[in-house]
């Protein structure tokens, strides 16, 4: 089995969704809508699984969504387009939305996510709602 561990304080990695790469000035400047930064204590990835495992203090940033995320653990799962964030989660997202939670899994595909709190507790959320800029008119019969 193909796996690499590598113990720096912090560590980053820059992958693009589905394939781990290398950063490089033309990743780091372009516009690439998959590309995600992930910052941790340690991180893991098994190339035949397509699994990759950050512990410790994790920071992800997900520039073309807008979204700043921390927890204790993530796994991206490759092959699955899953992302598993677990232990004290926080998302934030560039127009002030939040979400507080134990765990959040979020399906890359979909661009859906389920949030599930700690036992006895509850997911919190901020949400900035849009408001219509026009007046609306009450129903008349």
């Amino acid at each position: 089995m193909t796996n690499w561990l590598i113990k720096l304080l912090p560590l980053t990695v820059l992958f693009a969704i589905g394939t781990i790469v290398p950063p490089s000035n033309a990743q780091i400047q372009g516009n690439d809508d998959r590309l995600i930064t992930i910052e941790s204590d340690t991180q893991s990835a098994d190339n035949i699984t397509g699994v990759v495992t950050a512990l410790g203090n994790v920071r992800i940033v997900y520039p073309s969504r807008g979204m700043v995320a921390t927890s204790r653990q993530a796994q991206y799962f490759s092959k699955e387009a899953l992302l598993i964030l677990s232990g004290d989660v926080d998302v934030v997202q560039e127009d002030g939305n939040t979400i507080s939670a134990e765990s959040i899994t979020y399906n890359l595909d979909d661009e859906r996510a389920e949030a599930n709190p700690s036992s006895g507790q509850q997911v919190q959320s901020t949400l900035l709602l849009n408001q219509n800029s026009s007046p609306q008119t009450p129903l008349t019969p």
